[in-house]
């Protein structure tokens, strides 16, 4: 059998036992929200869009996909819920910078995989990794081993125990930023909707946020929590996802601004130079310049009615609009990868032209 026949053979069997299984074949490079090639964006903000990207072995099916990043060697992570239909349990999977499968760990976080952070620290890289359905916070090496975990934030006045030394206060950690220093700091997203500061080795510093009114300082579900650095010093910036709008913190938690205009559902964060990126829950995914005004709207499908959709097969997808983009990352040459809240996961590439 010549090389041609044996990959056509290969395909029709792998979409054949896809069918069959009611998933999707896990082809590299396979176009499987509509075969044409679609744009998106406009101007010097143009991508070219490739759903589905990234090759996935047989083994493993997609839950939700929460989060992706790119190591220092153009390897990406991604870290999804696994599907109820997985033979493999585990929640983080790692391709190459050609999407194609490196191997995959984490099987204590099927069921809670969300927040994905990488940070260097001296030579080396390390993940940050939030479950919500034990509700702690790990880090890890590029590899798994675990090296610290953060659970309940017991030292807080915030987060009461009972007698009985259980917590008092719902606590559900969503996502992280590491400042350069190595102070932690955890967003309460889906509890209590506090952030809660660390230093490098765990040891508790404070909690701000919370309260969960409009007031400056208050927080509605820090989904997301990052860094940004593109002023020339560091400032702590918080999805506040349920008041739709960003709020800038100094490293102290004090109050600094809102970003108001633009903002929907507002996920996590990413940068790239003087660009910050942000997955926008409600199908579509925003690029904003230093002075955080929208350059750019991509895959926008927001008039949709995209909370049904996201449970829906994969084929209902509309090719070059997005679903529920929950986190994202540019890569290092400014090309945008999303990974979306839908139950049969989803990873997309969109690069630029």
């Amino acid at each position: 059998m010549n090389q041609e026949n044996s990959r056509r053979t290969f395909i029709q069997t792998a979409t054949a036992g896809a069918l069959a299984s009611g998933a999707a074949p896990s082809i590299l490079g396979a176009q499987k929200s509509g075969s044409k090639k679609v744009v998106t964006g406009s101007g010097d903000y143009s991508y070219e869009v490739q759903h589905d990207w990234g090759e996935l072995p047989s083994r493993i099916q997609y839950g939700n996909t929460h989060g992706i990043v790119e190591d220092s060697q153009g390897r990406f992570y991604v870290f999804h819920t696994v599907h109820k239909n997985s033979v493999s349990p585990d929640a983080m999977v790692v391709f190459d910078s050609k999407g194609k499968f490196i191997t995959s760990w984490g099987g204590e976080f099927a069921g809670g995989a969300h927040g994905l952070h990488i940070q260097k620290e001296g030579k080396e890289e390390f993940l940050y990794l939030c479950d919500t359905k034990r509700s702690v916070v790990v880090k890890t090496t590029l590899d798994g081993k675990v090296l610290m975990t953060l659970g309940y934030p017991k030292e807080s006045d915030f987060y009461k125990l009972d007698a009985d030394g259980k917590p008092l206060v719902k606590y559900v950690p969503t996502n992280l930023a590491v400042a350069s220093n190595g102070d932690i700091y955890v967003g309460d997203g889906y509890g209590s909707s506090y952030v809660n500061q660390y230093d490098k080795t765990g040891k508790f510093i404070r909690t701000f946020g919370g309260g969960k009114t409009k007031d400056p300082g208050s927080l509605n579900s820090p989904h997301g929590i990052f860094i940004d650095k593109r002023s020339g010093k560091e400032e702590l910036v918080a999805a506040d996802r349920s008041n739709n709008r960003l709020q800038y913190f100094d490293l102290s938690g004090k109050h600094l601004r809102f970003v108001t205009q633009d903002m929907n559902l507002p996920c996590h964060f990413s940068f790239h130079k003087n660009l910050m990126l942000i997955p926008d829950l409600g199908a579509r995914v925003l690029i904003l310049d230093k002075d955080n005004r929208m350059v750019a709207g991509l895959g926008d499908d927001s008039k949709s009615d995209w909370r049904k959709t996201r449970v829906q097969a994969r084929d209902t997808f509309t090719p070059g609009k997005f679903v529920c983009p929950h986190g994202g990352c540019f890569d290092h040459k400014g090309n945008v990868f999303v990974a979306e809240w839908v139950e049969v996961g989803r990873i997309t590439k969109m690069t630029k032209v």
